[in-house]
């Protein structure tokens, strides 16, 4: 039954709306195309600097190759019709450094192309993750070699205030309760309290290493709900900060995002000024979406089997 509603629903897409422009939108679901304000399959390096790899989103936002530049992307596609990703990286872990490869951009003043943030109601971010190394990465700023990090940086849309680490929304692993859980987490509000809503299942069951998975989370701030998604399926989990972190109850309505332009995008660590190494990421990502509305869990589905074909 499953299966006849998501080729109904194909087939309706074909009918009635557009196919996806893959030339500037890759394979992205056409329901969920006017929402791309930013996309990265890392097959698309500016011209004149193979460093920035071009925003095939509606923003045009560019993205920094940080410490490795053109040599990130790698001839690895997450799915049939991708032909690379980008390799995420630690470098010299018993070094404090800030040379670990990772993706980013970043403004003290804002970042006006990505103003679909500014005062958002809702946000999702999906992509594929590949785990190639040890995770999490040993913790370059300590003096103690067996100190780990106590995160794996995925992707993030960063804050108006943020100082390359705090986040509007964010798909990461943290230590929840002394453990590590794959999780969403944000903060409504510049500067405000944040909320996690962490998957149950054991991080590495969900992120086996060598293996592509599809990743998906969605963000609600006006009615405090996200949502995790592996594969194009939901994840069961729980929300960390009792109370009401996001400040949402009482007017005005509806709760919105602050009303400031993010300071950017981080991906696989925290600072994408480069400024410090944080949170490292050994692993491999592709055809990563940004999105300023929270996808419907058959969207997640159906964009994770468009994809796959």
């Amino acid at each position: 039954m499953k299966r006849l509603l998501v080729l109904g629903l194909v087939a309706a897409f074909s009918v009635g709306l557009a196919a996806p422009a893959q030339a500037t939108f890759g394979t992205v679901l056409p329901t969920l195309s006017r929402n791309l304000v930013s996309y990265y399959d890392f097959e698309h390096p500016a011209r004149g600097n193979k460093a920035l790899e071009q925003d095939s989103g509606r923003s045009g936002t560019s993205l920094q190759l940080i410490n490795g530049g053109a040599d990130m992307r790698v001839r690895d596609g997450a799915f049939r019709r991708s032909r690379d990703s980008v390799q995420l990286k630690q470098i010299n872990p018993a070094v404090a450094g800030n040379d670990d490869w990772k993706a980013g951009l970043y403004s003290e003043t804002g970042v006006p192309t990505l103003k679909s943030f500014n005062g958002a109601r809702q946000a999702s971010i999906m992509g594929w993750v590949k785990m190639t190394g040890q995770n999490p990465a040993p913790n370059s700023n300590s003096a103690n070699p067996d100190d780990l990090y106590g995160a794996i940086g995925l992707a993030g849309v960063l804050t108006g205030d943020s100082n390359g680490h705090a986040v509007r929304a964010l798909l990461e692993l943290i230590q929840v309760d002394g453990e590590l859980k794959l999780v969403a987490l944000a903060r409504r509000i510049d500067g405000g309290e944040s909320q996690t809503f962490a998957a149950a299942e054991p991080w590495q069951k969900l992120l086996p290493q060598n293996e592509w998975v599809f990743l998906a989370a969605t963000f609600d701030f006006d009615t405090g709900t996200m949502a995790l998604y592996r594969n194009g399926s939901p994840l069961a989990g729980k929300y960390v900060t009792a109370g009401d972190p996001w400040k949402l109850e009482g007017e005005p309505e509806p709760d919105l995002a602050s009303a400031t332009d993010p300071r950017g995008y981080k991906i696989g660590g925290s600072y994408p000024q480069n400024t410090r190494e944080g949170n490292a990421c050994n692993c491999r990502m592709d055809s990563l979406m940004f999105l300023d509305r929270a996808a419907h869990p058959w969207e997640v589905y159906l964009q994770y089997r468009w994809m796959k074909g």
